[in-house]
């Protein structure tokens, strides 16, 4: 278990962290192909992406008895992200993976078969801190990894239900983890459950076969009734049963897009438990994504409370 103090929570995300190692510019004499080491993994991104916008935040997952555990140890400790549920299997590595850069943009290779949060079981959740929660986030990725923690995922979502806590589920489409027509089923079966939903446009096309975003909304809408819809470049949807809101892109120096769809989700969760409004939170949470995409690396860029206010107060 983790070494920090538990405290109320008002996000409880839970996943699988991984070491990051992200390709950076190649200098016009140098032919090594270099990576600057960080920190990744979906959920985890969210979680401190939700914590630099004020939310106390815990985090659910199993690491590594090894360096990439300790080192992700000390930066959730950085970040004030709770670790009192934080796992140690000595018998597994933490997952690491490594990020390129090319003309379609970001492309990813990971190395997470066999990590201590794929051997998470369901029978590791801890309930009582999920009862106690206003909000339990997961996504795609956390039940794509293993079987057990697959069923672990819809374990926690059911726990979460019977409390009354909402449940938040980013797609977050890794085909290189299972066939689309699992990851589908799986998914949607989720969101299903949950409350809110952050589907991308690009993850709907392989699982829904739709690329209109009013199409895609309608469909995920018949699932959940606050849908999230991301689109990369052009920004995001605001989505209810009631209402749709297009939120444009802000203007920025995009270098990196890795992670600015989970800082979306932890932005906007934290806005939300913070009281606002859904449409509120949602162009918070779309300027916070911008920002993210400034720099390398997932966590890095990651922006503070007043950065993503100072881009809103200059009309991005």
């Amino acid at each position: 278990m983790g070494g920090t103090v538990p405290q109320a929570t008002d996000i409880l995300c839970f996943g699988e962290p991984m070491l990051e190692f992200n390709q950076l510019p190649r200098a016009p004499d140098d032919p090594r192909t270099l990576y600057l080491e960080g920190h990744g993994g979906d959920t985890s991104n969210a979680a401190i992406a939700a914590a630099r916008s004020g939310a106390r935040v815990g985090y659910i997952t199993a690491i590594g008895c090894d360096a990439a555990g300790e080192s992700f140890l000390a930066l959730w400790a950085r970040e004030g992200v709770d670790t009192a549920h934080v796992r140690r299997d000595p018998e597994a590595p933490t997952g690491i993976y490594f990020v390129t850069h090319g003309p379609r943009g970001h492309a990813f290779t990971f190395y997470r078969s066999g990590s201590a949060a794929s051997r998470y079981r369901p029978e590791h959740l801890p309930e009582q801190a999920i009862r106690a929660a206003r909000v339990l986030h997961l996504s795609g990725i956390t039940q794509a990894i293993s079987t057990s923690a697959c069923d672990a995922g819809f374990r926690a979502i059911e726990i979460a239900r019977a409390a009354g806590v909402r449940v938040s589920y980013d797609t977050n489409l890794r085909l290189r983890l299972w066939p689309a027509r699992r990851a589908a089923a799986v998914i949607h079966a989720a969101i299903a459950m949950a409350d809110i939903a952050f589907p991308s446009l690009e993850d709907a096309e392989t699982l829904t076969g739709l690329s209109d975003p009013e199409a895609v909304a309608d469909f995920y809408l018949r699932l959940c009734p606050l849908v999230l819809l991301k689109l990369g470049r052009e920004g995001a949807m605001l989505c209810t049963r009631e209402r749709r809101v297009r939120l444009p892109p802000h203007r920025v120096e995009a270098v990196d897009a890795t992670g600015a769809g989970d800082t979306f989700a932890g932005a906007f969760l934290a806005r939300l438990v913070a009281g606002d409004d859904p449409l509120a939170a949602a162009r918070y949470a779309n300027a916070a994504a911008a920002l993210a995409t400034t720099g390398y690396g997932a966590v890095a860029p990651i922006p503070r409370r007043e950065q993503v206010l100072a881009l809103l107060g200059a009309g991005g």
